[in-house]
């Protein structure tokens, strides 16, 4: 019986220390692991930066664990939390605002894992916190869209063009740097009057909103709308119709983003211009993933090449966006 008990026992161990050595094995062959916290799934151009990145990282053979916040920063924290608790490679995240990243990131550091900032920036005075900016140049965003309106403004003849701003996420990145540039390359031409700036949150039903006050307030002096991105521009049109105007024409239509949607309706005139901001971020941020896992310095900022398209272009060129 003693004799049967050590063979059991024996048998046991190692087994024990062949399961070991198959999880350590496991272990050490398995992919990079990125963990990415998404802020949302707002707008086509949101579920087409998603689309891309998943697709990417099956591209890369990089596996990924990719929470969607939902519009809450609080979840985002969360979702930093526990890819550290996970022990990811690397954390990318696309910032919902620019304040109160700090103490979460500080904890990454001190965890040893680089992050990557994905669309967004952050504001905080340890640049160290993050290894890098993957996303639009927001502010020659703004630019573009203004030096779009002084083209149209000449054209138009016109000694005085009212202008209504909806933006996107009071206090997010693109909000700020977008307003930023197109009132910074407007300043000092004095056709130009901004009559109000409005938050849209960056939705399709607060655009809708925005635009139904900006009507009451301001009705057919409104010259010129400036929206911050395609899904608001998209639900502030119907609003437009109903008060009896026509868009594109009635009232000169700006938009940013550049999806399939926003493109059709450029070329059905109810829009004029459209600054691209493309979500295609994906290739970039795994090649930032591999460089980060082998040590090597990746560029402290990468901004995607991006166009602008409106009524002075042939839009028949304009091939299918993919989001």
């Amino acid at each position: 019986m003693k004799r049967l008990t050590a063979v059991l026992l024996a048998a046991v161990m190692i087994f024990a220390l062949c399961g070991c050595a198959k999880h350590e094995e496991t272990k050490t062959d398995s992919q990079i692991l990125l963990g990415f916290s998404q802020l949302g799934s707002e707008s086509s151009w949101r579920i087409g930066n998603t689309k891309d990145i998943q697709d990417q990282a099956a591209n890369y053979g990089i596996s990924l664990m990719m929470e969607n916040a939902n519009q809450k920063q609080d979840k985002q924290i969360d979702a930093i939390r526990r890819f550290i608790a996970y022990r990811v490679d690397v954390i990318a995240f696309s910032p919902i605002v620019e304040d109160g990243w700090d103490n979460v990131l500080n904890e990454a550091k001190q965890a040893g894992i680089p992050v990557v900032l994905v669309d967004r920036t952050i504001r905080t005075e340890d640049e160290s916190l993050y290894k890098c900016l993957i996303g639009a140049d927001f502010y020659s965003e703004g630019v573009k869209a203004a030096a779009y309106l002084l083209k149209k403004a000449d054209d138009l003849g016109k000694d005085t063009l009212n202008v209504v701003e909806i933006t996107g996420t009071e206090d997010s990145t693109p909000m700020r740097q977008r307003q930023q540039g197109f009132m910074d390359t407007i300043a000092g031409d004095e056709r130009i009057h901004v009559l109000e700036s409005v938050n849209g949150d960056f939705l399709k039903s607060r655009g809708a909103e925005c635009m139904r006050y900006l009507l009451e307030k301001y009705g057919d002096t409104i010259d010129v709308i400036y929206s911050h991105n395609d899904e608001m521009t998209i639900g502030a049109l119907p609003e437009i119709e109903k008060a009896g105007f026509t868009p594109g024409k009635d009232m000169v239509i700006i938009s940013i983003d550049g999806g399939q949607e926003a493109i059709d309706i450029l070329k059905q005139g109810k829009i004029n211009c459209i600054v691209e901001c493309t979500p295609m971020l994906g290739s970039t941020l795994m090649e930032t993933v591999l460089a980060l896992k082998n040590g090597e310095e990746v560029p402290r900022e990468t901004h995607a090449a991006e166009k602008s398209f409106s009524d002075y272009d042939n839009l028949e060129e304009i091939g299918e966006r993919g989001y």
